[in-house]
């Protein structure tokens, strides 16, 4: 054979046989190889997704106004539902935001229920409105419709719907607290819509108007900083009314900033989060030191997977010793005998970054869906990251790396010494 194209398949198929003849420890490494390409992937891909899915999802809002505290509390309970709530904010605060001129939309929160540990929020008939929220509205399913004003009925998320069996015209009965602690029984509520999937938490959440929340048996509200106890019945006044937060729209970002200094600079009763992705953004660099320690430990598995690749070729060059010399001694040069060694290095880092796809995916299938189950974000495992494209590059030239120190072992390895042994 003299063509290189000729030379080239020859080194393929004697490398293909010699993995296949020592099928268990090629599968072994293929395998370590793959979990290491496929952790790589994941941890950047994975960072990379929750970083943006979670700094993006406002839903249409621009800052969240709660009590005094922490901005992330205040975004991590009303935006993502996690967490507990920082306090309320009386309900003249909304009023005075729903009729601040730079103020393009104002939406109640009330939270402190839940049912099947899905939240409870009660908030006004504007979150489903395009005239206020335009994209960020929520969607009901056709043949559903917006709560009554303070009737117990309730819109429920796409999720809720399907893993509580929460269908229209179903009936539940809220509790009071979240989880574990959710103990009292509430009145029921009737199901008179579900909203189209969003893909952010809303989807998770059970959301009822306002005014019914608060006048639920059992709830005592200090709006005027005395408590008042909801009478069946008997309508609310305004000065005991109170809130977890008002979710706002604000007309321009001048308004934010003119927010900001007013509520959190001069103010000392409430808190803005503004720009809501900020606060959440800060989370991330915030924990960043633990990002890096993920990917110097995935990047380590590598290196352990790559000189396994090594070892698992340069130890069997000795046993191999007389095949090389009796490749030679037929006519093929120290090249392609090299050429053989350096196949099965290019192979299995081939195999491996394949097999490292597929750990990438299943590693990105069960965070996603924990993600999801937990915050109500999606994360795409296609959306693109150069990791994804380089991941399997380098693993493959990291492989190939590996095999040249058994590839110039061959190289130099002595016929006659090799056919004359025992």
């Amino acid at each position: 054979m003299t063509g290189r194209g000729d030379r080239i398949a020859l080194m393929a198929t004697l490398a293909w046989r010699s993995l296949r003849r020592r099928a268990l420890s090629s599968a072994v490494t293929v395998i370590a190889v793959g979990v290491a390409s496929g952790l790589v992937l994941a941890v950047w891909s994975i960072q990379d997704q929750a970083r943006r899915a979670f700094t993006a999802t406002p839903g249409g809002f621009d800052a969240v106004l709660g009590a005094r505290g922490s901005q992330l509390q205040l975004v991590l309970n009303t935006v993502f539902h996690l967490d507990t709530s920082p306090g309320n904010i009386p309900w003249t605060m909304y009023e005075r935001m729903r009729n601040d001129p730079r103020v393009a939309a104002a939406i109640p929160y009330a939270v402190g229920d839940s049912y099947a540990s899905y939240r409870i929020v009660g908030t006004s008939s504007e979150l489903f409105s395009r005239a206020s929220l335009g994209d960020g509205a929520l969607v009901i399913e056709p043949g559903g419709r917006v709560f009554g004003p303070a009737a117990r009925e309730a819109v429920v998320g796409s999720m809720v719907a399907r893993r509580a069996s929460l269908g229209l015209g179903t009936t539940f009965e809220p509790r009071h607290g979240f989880g574990a602690d959710a103990t009292q029984h509430h009145e029921s509520f009737s199901v008179v819509g579900v909203l189209k999937a969003t893909g952010r938490p809303a989807d998770r959440v059970i959301w009822v108007p306002v005014d019914a929340m608060l006048a639920l048996e059992g709830h005592v509200i200090r709006g005027a900083g005395v408590e008042y106890v909801p009478r069946p019945g008997a309508a609310i006044p305004i000065e005991h009314k109170e809130l977890s937060a008002v979710m706002l729209r604000l007309c321009d970002p001048n308004a934010g900033f003119s927010l900001d200094d007013e509520i959190n600079r001069r103010g000392r009763t409430a808190t803005l989060a503004w720009p809501i992705g900020t606060s959440v953004a800060e989370v991330f660099q915030k924990l960043g030191w633990l990002g890096e320690i993920l990917r110097v430990v995935a990047l380590l598995t590598v290196l352990v997977a790559v000189a396994s690749v090594l070892a698992g070729i340069h130890n069997t060059l000795e046993a191999r010793s007389r095949e090389f010399a009796l490749l030679r001694s037929v006519g093929a040069s120290r090249g392609i005998v090299s050429g053989v060694v350096a196949g099965e290095a290019f192979l299995l880092g081939s195999f491996g970054a394949v097999v490292g796809v597929a750990v990438y995916a299943a590693i990105f299938a069960v965070s996603a869906a924990a993600v999801h189950a937990r915050a109500g974000v999606i994360l795409d495992p296609f959306a693109y990251h150069p990791v994804l494209l380089l991941g399997p590059v380098i693993t493959v030239l990291a492989a190939l790396l590996a095999g040249v120190v058994p590839a110039v072992a061959a190289y130099r390895s002595d016929v006659s010494t090799a056919l004359t042994r025992s």
